[in-house]
C-alpha cells in the first residue's frame, strides 16, 4: 500500500489517480497509523515553502517522514514535498527543512525569455537511479519559481532554466522530483512505477 500524506496542502488526487491507472494501491491518509504500516510513502507539496513546512510539522508528519527515512522505506517527495527534504528555504524568508538532502532551494534569477515561476514543460537529464535506467533525456511538467541549484553527488537529475538546477534527487530508499511526474505524461508514469516497484535492497546502506 502507497500512502499520500495529506497534510492540508499537496496535489492528493491527481497523484493517486496515476497510481490507480498503473494498478497500485494508494491512499490519502493524515493518519499517522497508516503511513507506518504503508510500504511505500509519497510526500506532496504544493504553495509556499514555509506554508507546507509548518503544516507538516503541525500534524506530526515530518516525524513521520523522518521516521521512514531512517527505516529505509521507499519515499517519494514531489515539488514542494522535494524541497522541504533539503535543509531548508529562502522562500519568504529563511526556514529550515528536514535535512534530508544537502542543499538549499533558493529562486531561480530571472533570464532572458524565461518567467518566473517556470512552468510547462522542458528537458531533464538523468543518471542511473530507482526512478531512471541511467543516462537519459525526459521531458516532464514543472510549476515552481524556486529550486536547488547545487548539484551534488545526490542529484539523479538536472535542468536548466536560466540556471542549471536539481530535477531530482535520489539518497537510498529517498526519491524526489522538482517537476510532477503525476502531469508528466507516459514519462512521468514510467517514473511513478518505478517507485512503486521498487524493493529495498537487502545490503543496507546502499545508495543508487
Amino acid at each position: 500500500m502507497i500512502a499520500i500524506i495529506d497534510y492540508g496542502l499537496g496535489n492528493l488526487k491527481s497523484v493517486k489517480n496515476a497510481f490507480t491507472y498503473l494498478g497500485f494501491e494508494s491512499i490519502i491518509t493524515a493518519n499517522t497509523q497508516e503511513v507506518r504500516e504503508a510500504s511505500h510513502i509519497v510526500l506532496p507539496g504544493v504553495g509556499a515553502f514555509c506554508d507546507c513546512i509548518h503544516a507538516l510539522h503541525d500534524c506530526g508528519m515530518d516525524t513521520e517522514v523522518l521516521s521512514a527515512v531512517a527505516s529505509n522505506k521507499p519515499l517519494l517527495g514531489i515539488c514542494v514535498g522535494m524541497q522541504m527534504l533539503y535543509e531548508g528555504s529562502e522562500e519568504n524568508g529563511v526556514y529550515h527543512g528536514l535535512g534530508v538532502f544537502r542543499g538549499w532551494v533558493r529562486k531561480l534569477p530571472y533570464h532572458e525569455g524565461g518567467k518566473i515561476p517556470h512552468m510547462g514543460w522542458n528537458t531533464i537529464h538523468t543518471r542511473s537511479c530507482p526512478l531512471f535506467d541511467g543516462n537519459e533525456e525526459h521531458d516532464v511538467y514543472f510549476v515552481h519559481s524556486y529550486a536547488c541549484q547545487e548539484i551534488t553527488e545526490e542529484t539523479a537529475a538536472t535542468c536548466v532554466y536560466g540556471v542549471p538546477f536539481v530535477a531530482a534527487c535520489c539518497k537510498g530508499s529517498v526519491m524526489a522530483t522538482q517537476f510532477h511526474p503525476e502531469k508528466s505524461g507516459n514519462a512521468g508514469l514510467r517514473m511513478l512505477k518505478r517507485f512503486a516497484e521498487f524493493s529495498v535492497p537487502v545490503k543496507e546502506g546502499s545508495e543508487c
